[in-house]
């Protein structure tokens, strides 16, 4: 089974395809065969960063039925190892894929033959996103050093937080939850996850105890991207804190990536960052971030919904 690596952050702009491109770049170049999958629905560019300027077919296919298996939509890449399933020649309304069509994804997703999986997903926190990042154990979220970027990523975790939880819940027993979280804590109870699990822990004592032991075995991981020389280089642990205080989730700080301007240059003459400037800071910790990743994993399991 594969070790797939779901990969998102709260906005735009926070680096995903390029962690993507790099984390699967050094993956591949370490011996082992990974598949980036550009799950950015509607707003796909990762095949930009790979060396694969008119992918000839895309995961629209597999969605439509053109292609119906997901393996035959996999496309080779100028570099040994490393395959791509593009998103480039998605449909517009592809955006909002139906919940049936999500589960296939999934399913088919899980039994794709590679030894690492990389999903770039889409910024924001749409169903779908949240979905796929929960698709396994080891999600990694990307954040900047800036303000916005870091209230859109908590906002991200949050969310997630609470698809999941709604995942132990029937409709019925959902709007329940909702019922007596705005009598105990107002209209605004669902952006204090503290109030939400309070009121689960004390009348569903049962799903209080799995969701508990769930968000256990979760392995989420925190990357800073874009930090520049000002910024306080503790700033992740310092998030990952909050995190804990106020969703009770366990998110490791993995590691920050250096702001370098090569980077920018390297994506518009589309070339890999790391063959073109391999000796910069940046690329030392790209390379850093995917050793200590890879030497910590531990056996990529689906989640049982699947």
């Amino acid at each position: 089974m594969a070790h797939i690596w779901p990969i998102g952050g709260g906005k735009g702009g926070s680096g995903k395809s390029f962690l993507a491109s790099s984390l699967g770049r050094l993956l591949a170049k370490s011996g082992k065969k990974t598949l980036l999958i550009d799950l950015d629905l509607g707003a796909a560019n990762l095949h930009t960063m790979v060396g694969v300027p008119y992918p000839e077919k895309c995961f629209s296919d597999f969605v439509t039925k053109k292609i119906p298996v997901l393996e035959d939509t996999v496309l080779g890449t100028p570099f040994p190892n490393l395959f791509l399933i593009s998103g480039a020649h998605d449909n517009l309304d592809i955006a909002n894929l139906p919940y049936d069509k999500k589960i296939k994804t999934l399913r088919a997703i899980a039994k794709l033959q590679y030894e690492y999986i990389l999903l770039d997903l889409g910024a924001g926190t749409a169903f779908n996103t949240l979905d796929f990042f929960l698709a396994s154990r080891n999600g990694i979220f990307i954040t900047t050093p800036e303000p916005t970027s870091i209230e859109n990523v908590y906002r991200l975790m949050r969310a997630i937080y609470f698809r999941r939880i709604r995942h132990y819940f029937s409709a019925t027993d959902f709007k329940a939850l909702e019922k007596k979280a705005r009598q105990q804590s107002g209209d605004d109870s669902f952006n204090k996850p503290e109030h939400i699990i309070s009121i689960v822990k004390k009348e569903y004592p049962e799903k209080y105890m799995l969701i508990k032991k769930d968000f256990n075995s979760f392995c989420f991981k925190l990357i800073l991207n874009q930090l520049r020389k000002q910024d306080n280089t503790d700033l992740g642990m310092q998030i990952c804190k909050i995190i804990k205080k106020h969703l009770g989730i366990n998110v490791i700080f993995t590691g920050n990536i250096a702001y370098d301007e090569h980077v920018h240059d390297a994506i518009c003459q589309r070339v890999c960052f790391l063959d073109r400037y391999p000796h910069t800071r940046a690329a030392n910790d790209l390379r850093e971030l995917n050793s200590k990743m890879s030497d910590s994993l531990g056996e990529q399991l689906m989640l049982n919904y699947l």
